[in-house]
């Protein structure tokens, strides 16, 4: 059995006086690729906000590999061993591509092969291509790439993207799916929000369904495909 790795137990999280998650409970072991999915507004975004730091749960717990982080600032969580793909990419439009991904790398965790320049350009042609490029240079593709360079390069045990694919093209898209079934294969643990659950099926271990700030549904990707019809309802834009 695969040890699990993060643990979200019972949180709930407010915007101001409005509350966003009630009582959100998903559980990621490690090595697998777990989606969060469901309509914009569920709380899926703001879930993961609340796991890398950037907002703090009110009450239940945050459990990664065994510590609690509920609550610690971002930087703290990003040191703990969780590297994040943010919506919106926010890459350093300033920095060219190779500075973007040296600038916050590290190997806290003392992985026997971390993810390295060389790596990251294997992985990313594009951006070997382009690695004296200004990041506010690059297409959306590329910045997504670089995004996701620039969190391996942090050398996390949990790698997470929201809305790993959203506005790019079918071509990139594809590209990204490939690069992350590439990543997978390596042993490394996925949460994953995007809406494009074709992609997902054949890569995903375990999805969740968020409706109203928690989880209406968990269940396999083989599972997910035979009840599609029947959750539909919960998935739409």
């Amino acid at each position: 059995m695969a040890r699990e790795l993060l643990d979200v137990k019972d949180i709930d999280v407010f915007y101001g006086a409005s509350q966003a998650l009630f009582g959100m409970s998903f559980q990621i072991s490690e090595g697998e690729f777990v989606t969060l999915l469901g309509r914009n507004g569920m709380g899926k975004s703001t879930s993961v906000k609340a796991i890398v730091g950037l907002m703090a749960p009110t009450k239940g717990t945050i459990q990664f590999a065994g510590q609690g982080i509920a609550g610690l600032p971002s930087y703290k969580v990003a040191r703990a061993g969780i590297g994040l793909v943010p919506e919106g990419r926010q890459i350093f439009p300033n920095l060219s591509v190779q500075e973007n991904l040296v600038a916050t790398a590290h190997n806290r965790q003392g992985l026997a092969q971390p993810w390295t320049l060389d790596r990251i350009y294997a992985l990313f042609p594009r951006l070997k291509e382009r690695a004296n490029n200004g990041g506010s240079k690059l297409s959306g593709g590329e910045q997504q790439m670089l995004a996701i360079g620039r969190a391996l390069m942090t050398n996390p045990r949990l790698l997470i993207l929201d809305e790993a694919t959203e506005g790019l093209a079918p071509l990139i898209r594809e590209e990204i799916w490939r690069c992350l079934a590439q990543i997978k294969s390596l042993g490394m643990t996925i949460l994953c929000i995007d809406k494009n659950l074709n992609s997902l099926l054949p890569l995903a271990d375990r999805h969740y369904i968020i409706e109203k700030g928690h989880a209406v549904w968990s269940g396999t990707s083989a599972a997910l495909t035979a009840q599609r019809d029947q959750l539909q309802h919960y998935m739409g834009v």
